[in-house]
């Protein structure tokens, strides 16, 4: 059985499937920075959101 998921290309966004769903990573509250999806065993397990702000 194949599922499909729509989504908006107009957003930027990170996402990956687990599980067989899409998960969002959610966005950096504000400034710059990085996202780090951390992998074991093939499987996404945590996510790792760092950001800088300017002042």
């Amino acid at each position: 059985m194949e599922k499909t998921v729509v989504v908006s290309l107009e957003e930027n966004a990170t996402y990956f499937v687990k599980e067989g769903k899409l998960v969002k990573v959610a966005d950096l509250p504000k400034g710059y920075g990085t996202q780090t999806i951390v992998w074991k065993d093939g499987k996404p397990k945590c996510v790792d959101i760092q950001f800088t702000e300017t002042v």
